[in-house]
């Protein structure tokens, strides 16, 4: 798993530490890979939460479009068993 943020390195690196984070937390300075997957908000200073989960061989098996963090988790947990893969990306 990684995030993206459209903040600064340093900034990212400060909130990651902050909330524990068990994953690493991106800059996308430009805006351009928010734009690329569709999460650019004209109107506002933040991209929106999209999630995808990605298979092993790099294809997307399934996109987020409306993520909420309290139940996203757990969405993504019975995704994976449904399609029969393990959190570490190999078949079960």
């Amino acid at each position: 798993m990684i995030g993206v943020s459209y903040d600064t390195p340093d900034r990212n690196r400060s909130w990651a530490e902050k909330n524990a984070l068990p994953f690493r937390l991106l800059s996308d300075r430009e805006h351009s890979l928010a734009e690329a997957v569709g999460a650019a908000r004209a109107l506002l200073p933040v991209p929106k939460r999209i999630s995808y989960l990605v298979g092993a061989d790099g294809k997307i098996l399934l996109a987020y479009p409306d993520v909420d963090p309290g139940k996203h988790a757990a969405q993504v947990l019975a995704d994976l068993e449904r399609l029969g893969i393990t959190a570490a990306g190999s078949p079960n």
